[in-house]
C-alpha cells in the first residue's frame, strides 16, 4: 500500500473512531443538556475551530454560485437532519444500539449509489442488505418479538440514516471540487444558523439554569472537536477518492468501536443478543460491498 492509499483508508477509519466516540460522549453530555443544545453547542464550537484553521491555513475558498443550494442541502442533511436524528434517538437507546441502527448506512447509500450514480446491485448486495436486516431484527426485538427499544427512538435513528445517505450523495459531487475544511466550515456554519431558532425556542431557558460539570464540558468539547470538525473532514478527504459505497463500508466498524469504548467508559452491559445482533448486521453489511460492479464512477 502507497503512501496516498495509507492516507486515504486511515483517515476513513480515524473518522469512523471518532464517530463511534461520538455515542458515549454523547451520552455524558446529556446528563446535564437537551439535545438541541448539545448539537448547538458542538456546532458553535465546530465552526470557530474550523473558521480559525481555515483563515489561518487560507483553506476556506468561495462557493460557486451554482454550488450554493447544494451547499445548503449538505447542510440541511448533516449537521441539521442528521443530527436531529441521532441526538434524540440516543435520548431513547443505548449507545451500542444507536451505533449499530447508523451502521445501516452503507446499505442504503448502495441503493442510493445506484439511483443517483447507476451504480450496480449485485446478488451478494441484496443478500447482505436482507441478511442486516435481520441482525437489526436481532438486536431490537426480544423473543416473543417486542420491541426492546423505544420506537420513537428507533425512527429518530433511521432519520439520521436517511439523512447520511442523502449527504453523502450530495458530498460527492461537492467533493471533487472544494477541500474537506471548506466544506465542513460552511457546512457546519450553515447548520448552525438552521438549528439557532429550535435553541432559542425550546432549550434557551434550560440552557441558562443548567450548571455543567467538568465530565460534561470535556465530553462537548471532544464531540465538537473529533465527531463535529475532525471527523467529517477525515470522511470528505477519504469518500473524494474512493466513492460513496467505499467510503461508507467503513462505518461497519462503527458498533465494534462503540460497543468496546462503552464497556469501558460508561459500564454499558453487553448482552449476548447485541452482540449476535451486531455479529449479524456487520456480516449482511460486508457482503453487501462484495464483488461491486459500477456502470459509472
Amino acid at each position: 500500500m502507497n503512501k496516498k492509499n495509507l492516507l486515504i483508508y486511515g483517515s476513513l477509519i480515524l473518522a469512523m473512531l471518532f464517530w463511534s466516540f461520538s455515542f458515549v460522549w454523547v451520552k455524558i453530555v446529556y446528563l446535564i443538556y437537551n439535545p438541541i443544545t448539545t448539537v448547538f453547542l458542538r456546532l458553535v464550537i465546530s465552526s470557530v475551530l474550523l473558521f480559525l484553521i481555515g483563515k489561518g491555513f487560507k483553506k476556506i475558498s468561495s462557493i460557486d454560485k451554482k454550488d450554493r443550494l447544494s451547499i445548503l442541502a449538505l447542510a440541511f442533511f448533516e449537521p441539521f437532519l442528521y443530527f436531529l436524528g441521532e441526538s434524540f434517538g440516543l435520548k431513547y437507546v443505548s449507545s451500542t444500539i444507536g451505533a449499530v441502527v447508523i451502521s445501516t448506512i452503507p446499505m442504503f447509500s448502495t441503493i442510493a449509489a445506484y439511483y443517483f450514480y447507476k451504480e450496480k446491485l449485485g446478488k451478494m448486495n441484496i443478500l447482505g442488505i436482507l441478511i442486516s436486516i435481520i441482525g437489526v431484527a436481532i438486536i431490537i426485538f426480544n423473543k416473543s418479538f417486542s420491541l426492546v427499544v423505544a420506537p420513537i427512538g428507533l425512527f429518530c435513528l433511521f432519520v439520521a440514516v436517511g439523512a447520511a445517505v442523502g449527504y453523502s450523495v450530495v458530498l460527492k459531487k461537492l467533493a471533487a471540487k472544494y477541500n474537506p475544511i471548506t466544506l465542513i466550515t460552511y457546512q457546519n456554519s450553515i447548520g448552525l444558523l438552521y438549528f439557532l431558532p429550535l435553541f432559542l425556542i425550546l432549550d434557551w431557558r434550560h440552557f441558562l439554569q443548567a450548571v455543567p460539570s467538568q465530565e460534561v464540558i470535556s465530553a462537548l468539547v471532544l464531540l465538537a472537536v473529533f465527531a463535529s470538525t475532525l471527523a467529517f473532514i477525515c470522511f470528505t478527504y477519504g469518500l473524494n477518492f474512493l466513492g460513496i459505497t467505499k467510503s461508507n463500508i467503513f462505518i461497519n466498524v462503527i458498533p465494534v468501536f462503540t460497543a468496546i469504548f462503552a464497556y469501558f467508559v460508561i459500564d454499558e452491559i453487553l448482552s449476548f443478543q447485541k452482540i449476535a445482533g451486531m455479529i449479524v448486521v456487520i456480516g449482511g453489511l460486508f457482503l453487501s460491498q462484495i464483488k461491486f460492479k459500477s456502470k459509472a464512477a
